[in-house]
């Protein structure tokens, strides 16, 4: 992760593009706090997030019957054994309900970025050091940007031909900041909603009560969420 952001925007970057706009390297600063970041919320931020996976996955059956259809073909009962690379790389509708759940509840509704020049943004002149509060929600539920946003609807993803407008999908950040451990909290994300429903067979407690959040900072938390759970069949 260190030397990922050591070389970002540098000629040793491997998505390094010599022409058009490029943006500068990440200073020692950033560095610093990016790594700060990710040691120290991953897990809770991660931890949160399977909570919300959870809450829509049993709030919406159809989705629910197909994530364990996936899981069934992919795995043929076997509830013990590891889950490969390749298995990870076939578990397309679990990506897809980790998206979709991020883009109607993002884990954090606003992050800040600082411009460091005098700058025009939205038709006004800003001076350098201008700190903007960016409003997810906004952005992921825009009509310009996404077709029926105040659905939930996992399938967008699944679309071949779907691709998000560039900045449209905040799951991360964006930018020079962008999450260094966006890969690995997929990773734990899919691969935890493939352990889990292949083996138990989960519902709410009670389908009619909404889940408990609350806010921590700029964090979204869960404080309760009820589920029955018992092993399948």
């Amino acid at each position: 992760m260190l030397t990922s952001m050591i070389i970002k925007n540098t000629f040793r970057d491997v998505n390094y593009i010599e022409a058009g706009e490029i943006a500068r390297s990440m200073t020692d600063t950033e560095i610093r706090f990016s790594l700060l970041e990710g040691i120290i919320g991953a897990d809770y931020k991660n931890a949160n997030m399977f909570s919300f996976i959870v809450y829509y996955i049993l709030k919406n059956p159809d989705v629910k019957k197909k994530l364990i259809e996936e899981i069934d073909r992919i795995f043929q009962g076997d509830k013990t054994r590891s889950i490969t690379k390749d298995d990870f790389y076939s578990l397309n509708y679990c990506e897809a309900i980790v998206k979709e759940v991020a883009r109607v509840f993002p884990i954090i509704h606003t992050f800040a970025r600082c411009i460091d020049k005098p700058d025009e943004i939205a038709g006004y002149q800003w001076p350098a050091d201008t700190l903007f509060r960016i409003y997810i929600d906004a952005i992921h539920y825009n009509k310009d940007y996404w077709e029926e946003p105040d659905k939930f609807n996992p399938d967008r993803w699944m679309d071949e031909n779907f691709e998000p407008k560039k900045n449209s999908f905040i799951m991360f950040g964006g930018g020079l900041r962008l999450c260094p451990g966006r890969k690995l909290a997929m990773i734990e994300l899919i691969c935890l909603m493939a352990l889990l429903f292949r083996k138990y067979e989960i519902n709410l407690v009670n389908t009619d009560s909404p889940m408990k959040t609350t806010n921590i900072g700029f964090i979204v938390a869960c404080d309760e969420l009820l589920v029955e759970m018992k092993p399948r069949n």
